[in-house]
């Protein structure tokens, strides 16, 4: 959980960067790519966890 925070912070950080900053727009699109990138790591591991559940 700590990683997906800290992936999403600094897609924030180089989101606002690259879209604030002129001629650095890459930033922007390395933030997005780090961004969906990060999401669907997320979604995988949420879903492995929900498969172990045991049934009762």
């Amino acid at each position: 959980m700590v990683l997906f925070l800290l992936l999403v912070i600094i897609a924030i950080v180089l989101g606002l960067i690259g879209a604030v900053a002129d001629g650095l727009w890459y930033l922007l699109l390395i933030a997005i790519v780090l961004f969906v990138a990060d999401l669907a790591f997320f979604g995988v591991r949420w879903w492995r966890r929900a498969g172990r559940r045991p049934l009762r």
